[in-house]
């Protein structure tokens, strides 16, 4: 028995040793080093689907994984708003039409790393990256005929949500945040329709300039020292702020998808985008996963689905004229908002 404690220390020593070596090599690289070292900690926090006991709506204590799972899905679903119809979107700006871009499809290929979730069609994006060249004009084919023909396979449009802990008390659904697991091969479509909407919205200027989410050259620092700099401004000139910092409730699973479309139809685009993304919204699904087991399939009628590449681009364009008649300045990144 002494020996056997005796190796355990040894084990436990030559471990903490190995990771102190690894960690101590990926922070070498020199500026290089961040994806590995977020990889490093996302590893050391262990499995996330690994929810505890959680309580219902009455209080009740839930065990069972698929019961978690349904209840959570329950939850997050009574979020979604429901317009009455969604309008037809008309004509559309051919000034920048679209065209497939063979180099943002092999880039996004390439960037597919080994072990990305799989979504509910259960190709994993190992097997689009092995595919090589052919892939890519496969994918680029796959892209030309849902945009002529305006419509996307029934498995893009299903996702399995893992719900991630934001803090608080982990017994409540309400801490818990949705994070749709999709199709890896709908992902690349998405990452060609995204490059395309930052051209055209680059070009028209369009995007609000006090937004600094989820744009090239902009971060959650460049709006800190913006913020920082009105204010600096403000006692520069001796004159008086009042500043309101909103916090937008369930600001990603509520945006109304006819209100959103119309707004990115009158933004310049093409009109074969507008529809490919009205299908992209429309008529998805979800399912809640804990533990293995899978909740129930419920309709998702609003929102834009967190974890997807074109989510939180198509929440900028909702928010887009957020700061229309209005004289304050106000300061975004994505749904954090001070005026």
């Amino acid at each position: 028995m002494d020996k056997l404690k005796q190796l355990s220390k040894q084990l436990l020593a030559e471990k903490k040793r190995a990771q102190e070596t690894y960690l101590k090599s990926i922070l070498s690289k020199e500026g290089k080093c961040w994806s590995d070292f977020y990889k490093y900690v996302k590893r050391r926090k262990g499995n996330r689907e690994n929810i505890p006991a959680i309580k219902d709506g009455s209080g009740r204590i839930i065990t069972d994984p698929t019961e978690k799972a349904n209840s959570l899905n329950f939850y997050y679903s009574t979020t979604f708003s429901c317009e009455d119809s969604i309008p037809q979107i008309q004509g559309g700006n051919t000034i920048n039409p679209f065209a497939i871009d063979i180099k943002t499809i092999r880039r996004r290929i390439r960037a597919i790393g080994k072990n990305k979730s799989v979504g509910p069609d259960r190709i994993p994006g190992e097997i689009t990256k092995m595919g090589g060249e052919a892939m890519i004009l496969y994918l680029a084919r796959l892209l030309e005929i849902t945009m002529n023909n305006g419509t996307l396979p029934g498995d893009w449009k299903r996702a399995a949500v893992v719900p991630i802990h934001k803090g608080g008390d982990r017994s409540l659904v309400t801490n818990y945040r949705p994070v749709s697991l999709t199709s890896v091969v709908c992902k690349q479509m998405e990452h060609a329709i995204a490059s395309y909407l930052r051209q055209v919205w680059e070009a028209n200027d369009w995007l609000y300039e006090g937004q600094h989410g989820f744009r090239p050259g902009y971060s959650c620092e460049s709006q800190v020292i913006t913020v920082c700099q009105d204010i600096a401004d403000t006692l520069d000139n001796g004159d008086r702020m009042d500043a309101i910092i909103v916090d937008f409730s369930k600001a990603f699973d509520l945006v109304p998808h006819g209100r959103l479309l119309v707004k990115i139809a009158n933004s310049g685009v093409d009109a074969r985008v507008v529809e490919w993304i009205k299908q992209f919204l429309t008529g998805r699904t979800q399912r809640v996963r804990v533990g293995g087991e899978l909740s129930d399939e419920v309709r998702v009628t609003s929102g834009v689905p967190q974890g997807s590449v074109l989510g939180p681009l198509l929440f900028l364009a909702y928010v887009n004229d957020i700061g229309r008649n209005i004289e304050s300045n106000i300061r975004l990144f994505a749904d954090d908002c001070v005026i």
